[in-house]
């Protein structure tokens, strides 16, 4: 992942935004490969902490995530601290023990909503992975098996209805799709100046620092 690794150097060349930290956001609809695609620029990042989503929302609260992500991750690393996530147990219905987060260089965010209004002005990057609603939620659908077809039903619709509310795609600095082989990287608005180029999965990653 060569272009991988030199998107990877320019993350890290970007300000600090939130204290020391460089929080870059991957958003996109559910089952658009936010965190397979996170978890490979963690890996050119040499092992970026990855925030997901998921951990934060709740059964109840799909999208109201915001003061535990405020409270256990944000506030901490803006006065360099070491944040601590209580991930939520999808199958036991409760947060599980603190896992520690230090403040590193770069730390990920991903998730439907991470570019969400309240989030914004912390971001270093924000990134959208570039695939349709309906093709997104048919590929998650495939995933999850027909078990979880109802959770997806109301998912959809609450999807829907938060980025009605506070949509990310219009202030995204670029679009990331996914291909046959890698991804492709467009983009957008005052975006760090990277030409539209590919990322494919087999060239090596240039160490970290």
């Amino acid at each position: 992942m060569a272009e991988l690794g030199r998107i990877a150097a320019l993350v890290r060349a970007l300000p600090p935004s939130c204290g020391p930290v460089r929080l870059v956001a991957v958003d996109g609809h559910a089952g658009s490969g936010k965190s397979t695609f996170a978890g490979r620029l963690a890996a050119a990042l040499g092992g970026a902490p990855v925030i997901h989503l998921d951990d934060l929302a709740t059964h109840e609260e799909f999208f109201a995530w915001t003061p535990r992500l405020r409270g256990q991750v944000i506030e901490p690393l803006a006065r360099g601290e070491a944040a601590a996530v209580t991930p939520y147990d999808w199958n036991g219905r409760r947060f599980g023990p603190p896992v520690a987060l230090g403040p590193a260089p770069v730390v990920l965010i991903e998730g439907v909503g991470a570019g969400r209004r309240e989030l914004r002005p912390w971001l270093a990057l924000l990134l959208w992975m570039e695939m349709d609603a309906e093709g997104s939620w048919a590929r998650g659908r495939r995933r999850d098996g027909a078990a979880l077809s109802g959770f997806w039903d109301e998912w959809t619709e609450a999807e829907m209805r938060h980025f009605a509310a506070d949509p990310s795609l219009p202030y995204v600095d670029a679009l990331v799709r996914q291909c046959q082989e890698g991804y492709e990287w467009l983009p957008r608005r005052h975006s760090p100046p990277l030409a539209h180029h590919s990322v494919t999965d087999g060239d090596d990653v240039p160490p970290m620092g």
